[in-house]
């Protein structure tokens, strides 16, 4: 399993983002991570400021962790492409039919990070079943 550090992640945007500015050949997670980049012009200056890119985003703070979304956004995307869990496809497409895509992915991601946090909570696995069925209860409250 790649588990990459805070530092490798933070590396690979803000990578990329470079790349991207600086028309360099990107690789295809690369140019995944530019399109999710380029979804969020909130976060370009951080990937722009060393200082910024290497700063706590915290809760407590207030502050969303732009990094940690755009992961999210690269998960969910890898998720959609092979179908896994069985079902995410189809809970997608039901709310493209009613939003965005971009708000869909948002949907998504707010049930991802609940049954993450549950799962850490509980020192389980990730619970497949909970997660659509959150994604197919916060679609009918969006």
């Amino acid at each position: 399993m790649f588990t990459p550090s805070r530092d490798d992640v933070r590396q690979f945007f803000t990578s990329a983002w470079q790349k991207h500015r600086t028309n360099a050949v990107l690789s295809p997670l690369e140019t995944m991570a530019v399109e999710i980049i380029l979804l969020h012009p909130e976060y370009h200056d951080i990937l722009e400021d060393p200082d910024k890119a290497h700063a706590d985003y915290t809760v407590a703070q207030g502050k969303t962790n732009p990094f940690l979304h755009m992961s999210m956004h690269l998960a969910i995307k890898e998720q959609l492409s092979i179908d896994h869990p069985p079902g995410i496809r189809a809970a997608h497409q039901h709310l493209l039919t009613t939003r965005n895509a971009h708000d869909a992915i948002h949907i998504i991601m707010e049930a991802l990070g609940e049954v993450i946090w549950e799962a850490q909570r509980l020192n389980k696995p990730l619970d497949n079943e909970r997660y659509l069925e959150l994604i197919r209860r916060y679609a009918t409250r969006h």
